[in-house]
């Protein structure tokens, strides 16, 4: 089955597509920190990318969910950005949980295959949700980096349509995630479950971090949005059901967060709401980013800086589209 979001990019942000390549960093520059996201190493071309990225010793670098489906995948990535980062943070995305169709016998299923990915990251020193919040103390900071897991619920849907008829509408335009087949919530009865589980857990551990440490910002990284409203997929506008929770709202406010960092949607972008910084900071499938090799672009343009990152505008502004970056 092919993935609804191969399609999303290819279409959106065009009104905004004059390229914003970073600006070269200054030699002995200390303590950036960067992101990206859904690297989805399945596909050749993505892993001779990976092999791309360029030492940056003294920076940060979070990698966001979905940098693969497999152990052979998060190895790759975290022994290339160990290598190339002073310290690397990491999140899971809905592909990290696939139980593949060739493992359907032996693999390991919903929380157990998150356990197993947790490991992998902690033989690379890789900080994942269930470690400890750290204090990251470089330019923009200092900030608590928070990696999140949370999953989804159905509920970024349209009022009228209820829960027990979100796949039938989202069916309607032949939309399914690939999450309904291969992505197991055991131990819990659905995914809808597990994602209350996360959520409750999830919130304990960021109320506790900001209750230690009132005067100092977060940096949530988590792979679904916290917004329904940022979720803007114009030619598979459906697929929203897949694409985060409505009960996350309100947690940047709720925890103090400076910039709020995810994936999944395959489409790069800026937004501020209130006094946060959120930012989209996918790869994406290929062709979604052959664009950007076109204009001699590579992976190192595509990282996004998350710390110190932009200025917030003067006054309220529109969404600001990073097709190229």
């Amino acid at each position: 089955m092919e993935d609804p979001l191969i399609a999303t990019a290819d279409a959106t942000g065009t009104e905004h597509s004059e390229p914003d390549p970073l600006a070269p960093t200054p030699p002995n520059r200390p303590g950036q920190l960067w992101a990206i996201s859904d690297i989805h190493l399945s596909y050749k071309v993505n892993r001779e990318e990976l092999e791309k990225l360029l030492p940056r010793p003294d920076d940060g670098l979070i990698l966001c969910g979905d940098v693969g489906e497999s152990a052979e995948h998060l190895h790759m990535a975290f022994k290339t950005a160990t290598s190339c980062f002073r310290q690397v943070f990491w999140c899971p995305g809905n592909h990290e949980l696939y139980t593949l169709p060739t493992q359907k016998e032996h693999g390991a299923r919903g929380e157990k295959k998150y356990e197993e990915c947790v490991e992998v990251a902690r033989q690379y020193g890789v900080l994942t949700p269930e470690d400890d919040y750290v204090l990251w103390e470089g330019e923009g900071g200092p900030c608590l980096i928070a990696p999140i897991f949370t999953l989804y619920d159905y509920s970024f849907r349209p009022a009228h349509v209820k829960l027990e008829d979100a796949l039938a509408w989202a069916r309607e335009e032949n939309i399914e995630a690939t999450d309904e087949h291969i992505l197991h919530p055991d131990p819990h009865a659905s995914r809808i479950d597990w994602c209350n589980a996360l959520l409750a857990r999830t919130e304990h551990k960021l109320s506790a971090a900001v209750a230690s440490n009132p005067d100092v910002k977060l940096i949530i990284v988590g792979h679904w949005p916290l917004r329904e409203d940022l979720v803007k997929l114009s030619l598979v506008p459906r697929f929203s059901l897949w694409c985060g929770t409505k009960k996350t709202n309100d947690w940047h406010n709720r925890f103090n967060a400076k910039v709020v960092v995810s994936g999944h949607l395959h489409v790069r972008r800026t937004d501020w709401k209130d006094d946060t910084r959120f930012e989209e900071v996918s790869l994406g499938y290929p062709r979604q980013w052959q664009e950007c090799k076109d204009r001699g672009l590579d992976i190192n343009d595509l990282l996004r800086e998350i710390l110190p990152g932009p200025e917030a505008p003067l006054e309220p502004r529109s969404t600001r589209w990073r097709r190229y970056g």
